[in-house]
């Protein structure tokens, strides 16, 4: 056991150092140039949802509509997976078939598969998979049955997580402590900042000083955004961002995202998309919701409709109606 502690001190030691030990060596010992997975970091990512049919079993055929869906209406790339995408409630070998059938029709965008686990045996062998079947990067989730471990057990997990994925596999940490109870903090990345495929966050909190703070200190990252409150303040930082609400508006965020890459003004697609939101959640549709959410992507694709896993629920016939006339209210709005 002594022998086990010590070796376990000895690694943690080492990654809590090794940013600083870097710049300290010398232009001999130069970090290799970071590898952020993607040539660009001001890109569009949905975080898509998962496609099940009736029986609630995965349906690949409609995973692979959904992601033509957002290639054709400017997604730039999609998370799959994440939050959004319902990973707690697919085992591994579903999480596997899933990321094979997003790899095989990415068509051109940038894949971040969320591999994060409670366990580091299992996150490690979802990041291998998904890198060796199409994925740009991953996202890990901080272990989250642990409320509040120490700074160098996080770092020790995730050391194990980049020690084991390969260096062309990009790897951003997620931050969501309102779902985990873990948050990703500063020191944290300080910590891991050695380690060159560390591509940056997904920011999931509504929280824009801590937001505004992740960039500050870590400008050379792709500190994404996962919420439309913060996404003109990302871009005008040069940051990308990764949202659930580009499964109903896919074509409005991408429209925003073309008008920052035009050096026009992007606070007025921005206002547009917040305003067709708003009317949406006025109606009753609840789109934020896993059913509704669902339910209106397969309406605006004309598809059958996808439904949600337990504890999840589906969509009600009120917020059908809601959704529908929501829906063609916007199409009339241009």
């Amino acid at each position: 056991m002594e022998t086990t502690r010590r070796d376990a001190l000895t690694l943690t030691g080492r990654a809590l150092m090794g940013a600083a030990a870097l710049a300290a060596a010398g232009p001999a010992f130069a970090a290799p140039a970071r590898n952020l997975g993607s040539k660009s970091k001001t890109l569009f990512w949905v975080a898509s949802v998962t496609p099940c049919d009736k029986s609630l079993k995965f349906d690949p055929g409609a995973f692979k509509d959904v992601l033509a869906w957002f290639k054709h209406n400017g997604a730039d790339g999609v998370v799959v997976l994440g939050s959004t995408g319902e990973y707690p409630s697919f085992n591994t070998e579903e999480r596997m078939q899933i990321m094979e059938v997003a790899g095989k029709n990415k068509d051109g965008m940038n894949i971040i598969c969320s591999t994060g686990t409670a366990d580091f045996p299992d996150t490690i062998k979802l990041s291998k998979h998904a890198a060796d079947h199409g994925a740009d990067g991953v996202l890990v989730i901080p272990p989250f049955y642990y409320k509040q471990p120490p700074l160098a057990g996080l770092v020790r997990y995730y050391s194990l997580v980049f020690d084991a994925v390969p260096q062309s596999l990009a790897v951003n940490l997620y931050h969501f402590p309102s779902m985990s109870a873990v948050p990703v903090t500063t020191a944290l990345l300080g910590a891991l900042k050695h380690y060159p495929n560390l591509a940056g966050i997904k920011d999931s909190e509504d929280n824009m000083p801590e937001y505004v703070d992740f960039v500050k200190n870590f400008p050379d990252l792709n500190m994404r955004t996962g919420t439309d409150l913060k996404l003109e303040y990302a871009l005008q930082k040069g940051m990308g961002a990764i949202l659930a609400e580009g499964n109903v508006f896919t074509r409005q965020i991408a429209d925003i995202f073309a008008a920052y890459r035009a050096g026009k003004d992007i606070h007025a697609p921005f206002q547009k998309f917040e305003a067709q939101q708003n009317l949406m959640r006025k109606l009753g549709g609840e789109i934020d919701s896993y059913g509704p959410m669902k339910y209106a992507l397969a309406q605006e694709m004309g598809a059958p409709q996808f439904y949600p896993r337990p504890p999840n629920l589906d969509v009600t016939e009120a917020q059908k109606a809601a959704i529908k006339k929501g829906l063609a209210q916007i199409k009339d709005m241009g």
